[in-house]
């Protein structure tokens, strides 16, 4: 069962903006996971395979920040300190029932007075988001049945809601070609790292899926940079919308819808453990 949590966070001294990267806040969630369990903490810190969890670079804005018309970009790098006292969110998704059920005693003992460290700041969690929220679409739940059995299996023409997926990339998205990043989010790329994820841990696995029948109608993208003292990391930003066309079976279409709606959950694309590939699927009113 998939969980999207927003934490909400008040640091109580300011925190430089060199603690602000993904690589750091990666650390602090095997903190929290190591807190409960440091043999899965460990475990987690070692593994080199797709992990069963994303996170967000750290919010300090409203949950939807302007950008593209569905105003959904969200803040990915700093480039001065948050302040001390400034309320702040972070998005963490679990993808699999036995990582969420190992931290279930961290969000049921929570204590909004304990400290957890980012750099040289003190943060207090002082709740979490787990269902949805108006003026937070990044909260949510549901299980893989519900995901599959909700996906609609209808697609004509006067039900766009169904023959059309907008997905809008909120934090910098590439994908692995080979040896080299690619930005271009391709149906290929976009749909089989979906599709990797969803067969890896939902139980109800996609042999195949109609990959030629989804055809990008809208694209709305730029690049952008992401750099550190480390690395340079290049990535688009914006919304495309894909339209199922052609002869295609209903269980395809579900599957396709399926795996659009999973997106909220999964991300797509590279280091989504480090705040990239954040994306989901927003409907027309």
């Amino acid at each position: 069962m998939p969980h999207s949590l927003v934490l909400n966070l008040l640091p109580q001294s300011p925190i430089p903006p060199q603690y602000l990267t993904g690589r750091h806040l990666h650390a602090l969630f095997l903190t929290l996971v190591s807190s409960v369990d440091s043999t899965l903490g460990d475990r987690l810190h070692d593994s080199t395979a797709d992990k069963a969890f994303t996170l967000s670079p750290l919010q300090i804005n409203s949950p939807l920040l302007k950008g593209g018309k569905g105003g959904s970009k969200l803040q990915y790098s700093h480039q001065q300190p948050i302040p001390a006292g400034t309320p702040c969110w972070w998005r963490i998704s679990l993808l699999d029932d036995t990582l969420f059920g190992k931290l279930t005693q961290l969000w049921l003992n929570l204590n909004p007075n304990r400290p957890w460290h980012l750099g040289p700041a003190d943060l207090y969690i002082t709740s979490i988001q787990g269902t949805p929220q108006s003026l937070q679409p990044w909260a949510n739940a549901s299980t893989y049945a519900q995901l599959y059995e909700e996906a609609s299996d209808v697609c004509d023409g006067l039900r766009l809601r169904n023959s059309s997926i907008n997905l809008t990339f909120s934090t910098p998205t590439a994908f692995r070609q080979g040896q080299y990043d690619t930005t271009l989010p391709t149906r290929e790329s976009v749909f089989n790292s979906l599709l990797s994820r969803w067969n890896k841990y939902s139980g109800i696995e996609f042999t195949q899926i109609a990959i030629e029948s989804i055809f990008p109608s809208f694209v709305n993208i730029h690049t952008e940079i992401l750099a550190d003292s480390r690395s340079k990391f290049i990535g688009i930003i914006g919304e495309v919308t894909y339209k199922i066309l052609g002869a295609v079976e209903p269980i395809q279409i579900k599957q396709i819808n399926a795996l659009a709606d999973f997106a909220l959950y999964s991300g797509v694309g590279r280091k989504t453990t480090m705040g990239m590939g954040m994306t989901r699927r927003l409907y027309s009113p």
